[in-house]
């Protein structure tokens, strides 16, 4: 039985996200410059896309690009934006021949004029697509997602749209990016780090973590299967016994 054969799809994740990590290293292993691992990459992005849509996966979010990535090197800024576009424009067929909505959640006001605009387009033809969501969190950082949060509460709180004692977590999930995301069952980070880098950390709380030490341009769709079987092995019990959910 292939790894295929052993995913049980009654039992599929709602939303997966992925930190895509380890580009710049696998390109440092083969004598490459950094951004050729981040060009290598698109390749997994797609075969995970499409393997996720096949499988049934209604929500996925891959983080693309943090808050922190404006700190690197000029040209690998600027070259990883280009990239952006052009993986857009020819990924866009992918994406209608899957059915798959894209959406996009971050600062993206601080994205170059061009990627902003040919983002903005992707999702403006996609928009009606409805088999899958796949959410590209670009110049995202979950902390400052949240003080964004609390200032709009705030806001609200302050010129009476809202009251105080009303603010619970419906209220918070409503005033976050991915209001129109549920929150994420698996969260898989490939490379090797053990860490979450400020991505989704209101959206993560009762998420199942999978760390694989495969690179990301090395990961494929059986890689994907692996880290759902291993989450379907896993008995979530969101704070109840084994002996309440049986």
């Amino acid at each position: 039985m292939d790894l295929k054969e052993q995913i049980i799809l009654k039992r599929l994740p709602n939303h997966v996200a992925i930190i895509m990590d380890g580009n710049g290293r696998w390109a440092k292993q083969k004598g490459l410059v950094r951004v050729m691992g981040h060009e290598s990459g698109t390749k997994s992005v797609r075969q995970v896309v499409e393997a996720s849509a096949e499988l049934g996966i209604k929500h996925l979010t891959l983080y693309a690009f943090s808050t922190e990535n404006w700190k690197r090197p000029k040209i690998e800024v600027q070259t990883l934006m280009k990239l952006l576009v052009k993986s857009l424009k020819k990924e866009i067929k992918t994406l209608q021949d899957n059915n798959i909505k894209l959406s996009a959640i971050g600062c993206l006001n601080d994205l170059p004029k061009k990627a902003r605009e040919e983002l903005s387009e992707v999702i403006e033809k996609t928009k009606d697509n409805s088999h899958m969501t796949l959410t590209l969190a670009l110049s995202y950082g979950s902390r400052e997602e949240l003080i964004n949060t609390i200032k709009n509460i705030a806001t609200n709180v302050k010129n009476n749209i809202i009251s105080v004692e009303s603010i619970d977590e419906s209220i918070i999930n409503k005033h976050l990016y991915t209001q129109n995301l549920p929150d994420v069952d698996l969260l898989i980070r490939t490379s090797g780090e053990q860490r979450i880098s400020n991505f989704l950390l209101w959206q993560i709380a009762y998420a199942e973590l999978y760390f694989t030490d495969i690179l990301w341009p090395d990961f494929t769709k059986e890689d994907l299967y692996e880290a759902l079987i291993n989450y379907q092995n896993r008995e979530r019990r969101f704070g109840k016994t084994s002996e309440q959910l049986s």
